[in-house]
């Protein structure tokens, strides 16, 4: 039902301007990479900092505030090179299972990250006790582990397709 789509998508001049240069696709892929990188070391420090396992005295929230903008920033560059990697190679990508993987977490990736990171990284309004103090821990930990599982398959998905 898509095919005729992604054939369309391969007709495209962006698509045909990469598949005709020598050092287009291999540029893309870098910079590409490069913000994966920065992706994944903004993901990283937040999620790790949720799992208790770096920087615990800072704020969870204000180690990913600060780290916002990165993590903004690269998802921007991954998409803006991801569509002229994917229209130069799209019947590929409609035939590959990983790309399947990578598009279908990658949605909820993000809205996992915008959406439940921030709600479990809020404080409660007043520590009752030791207990509501477990309690956010554990919440945070979970969050953390979700996240990086989430993120782990987006990129391993994504390297995945230039092997299959």
């Amino acid at each position: 039902m898509l095919l005729p789509f992604f054939e369309w998508c391969e007709t495209l001049w962006l698509g045909r301007a990469v598949v005709g240069s020598l050092w287009l696709f291999p540029a893309i892929e870098a910079v590409h990479l490069l913000g994966l990188a920065v992706l994944g070391g903004t993901l990283l420090l937040v999620d790790l900092r949720l799992l208790g396992l770096g920087l615990t005295r800072t704020p969870a929230a204000a180690l990913a505030r600060d780290a916002r903008p990165w993590m903004i920033g690269a998802i921007v560059v991954m998409i803006l090179t991801g569509v002229p990697l994917f229209l130069s190679e799209a019947v590929k990508c409609y035939y590959n299972t990983s790309f399947w993987v990578k598009m279908t977490t990658f949605p909820v990736a993000l809205a996992f990250t915008f959406t439940v990171r921030p709600w479990a990284m809020r404080e409660p309004a007043a520590v009752l006790d030791a207990r509501d103090v477990r309690d956010t821990a554990r919440r945070q930990a979970l969050v953390g582990a979700l996240s990086i599982a989430l993120w782990v398959t987006v990129a391993a998905a994504g390297r995945w397709i230039g092997f299959s």
